[in-house]
Order: C-alpha cells, then structure tokens, then sequence
C-alpha cells in the first residue's frame, strides 16, 4: 500500500511543471518553518489536501490562459 502512494506522488510530481514544484517546495518549506500541530496524521491530511488545492487552482489559471 505504501509503495502505491509512493507511485501517486512520484507520478504526479513527474506531470508538474517547473512552476508548480517551486510553489509545492515553497509551501512544504513554509509548513516546516511553522509549529507543527501534536496530531502529526492530521497536519499531514491538512497539508496534502491545500497541495491538492493549489494544483487544481493553478491547473484552473492555465487554462483560463
């Protein structure tokens, strides 16, 4: 199950272009900076589910243009 997650991230950081990484390392960076929450699970959750949104917001622009 592991290794299939593995898979998902590496496939999608493989579809993302040169902008989008930098957005994702920035945001990643920007979480470790923070205080990070004692439910470790649930500041994970948080933190791939604005990823989530981030991409598809920046796949919205994209198109727009």
């Amino acid at each position: 199950m592991k290794m299939m997650r593995k898979l998902a991230i590496l496939e999608s950081l493989d579809a993302m272009d040169h902008i989008q990484m930098e957005k994702v390392l920035s945001y990643i960076k920007e979480m470790l900076k923070k205080d990070q929450p004692k439910e470790d699970r649930k500041f994970r959750q948080q933190a791939m589910e604005q990823i989530r949104m981030a991409l598809r917001s920046e796949k919205k622009e994209s198109v727009k243009v």
